[in-house]
């Protein structure tokens, strides 16, 4: 039974009086499954992911409609959030989406939580952005072009895309777990040939840990490519009628 009389904790400097506040008014946000199981197996890959996401909210920044597919426990999406006017998330993981509902906060609400498989259509809506970080290395080669092309049908004409992945010559040094259901890693040049196949102008970045740079691409860990102005279907810009 709580005393009546307790004085609340206070800080020895008021300007830490708001963490106490946080706290009591709020509670402490909780990790999501995928950054929790980093933050125990690999505290220093957090901090790598989350610098990701900054590159993406500083690219976005202020755009309204911003979709962020293959979220994952969308922990880290708050990073965009920020930046961006509306931001919904998707994932093809049922369990991931559900994780996502159980640990939402009052003052950090998504524009749109929802389940969605990529390869069995394009997201409902329409985009000025999009971007997946870690996805696109786990679809099969002989999928990627559907994969993008149903994002393409998604983007705002004027919309762009951000796709994020390890590097191919990174996968030699990659622990077992951050190499499991990788099937696509590329290198930088192949990266931008299948971006350029899906839109007109196509601009690759290089990462090393949080380092954000433009380097020797065979010297990345993780590659950061932004596709702008979507192309329509080879067969659609040749003025004929086809699927991708």
């Amino acid at each position: 039974m709580t005393n009546s009389n307790t004085v609340p904790p206070t800080t020895k400097e008021a300007q830490y009086q708001r963490l106490l506040d946080i706290d009591d008014q709020v509670g402490r946000s909780k990790l999501g499954l995928m950054m929790n199981q980093t933050w125990h197996d690999d505290p220093r890959r957090l901090g790598f992911t989350l610098a990701r996401y900054k590159f993406v909210a500083k690219m976005f920044d202020g755009w309204d409609e911003v979709l962020e597919v293959g979220c994952g426990d969308a922990f880290p999406s708050r990073i965009v959030q920020q930046a961006v006017k509306r931001l919904s998330v998707c994932d093809f993981d049922q369990t991931f989406i559900d994780d996502i509902n159980s640990r939402a906060e009052v003052d950090w609400p998504f524009a749109g939580v929802f389940r969605h498989d990529v390869l069995d259509g394009p997201p409902p809506g329409r985009w000025r952005g999009i971007y997946a970080l870690d996805v696109l290395e786990h679809i099969q080669p002989e999928l990627q072009h559907r994969f993008l092309g149903h994002l393409v049908d998604s983007l705002d004409p004027q919309g762009s895309l951000i796709i994020g992945m390890p590097s191919l010559e990174s996968q030699a040094y990659a622990s077992p777990i951050s190499k499991e259901g990788h099937v696509n890693c590329q290198t930088l040049e192949q990266l931008r040939a299948t971006m350029a196949e899906h839109f007109h102008t196509v601009f690759v970045f290089s990462m090393n840990d949080e380092v954000l740079h433009v380097g020797y691409g065979r010297m990345a860990q993780y590659l950061l490519a932004i596709g702008c102005g979507p192309r329509c279907p080879p067969a659609l810009e040749s003025g004929g009628a086809g699927n991708r």
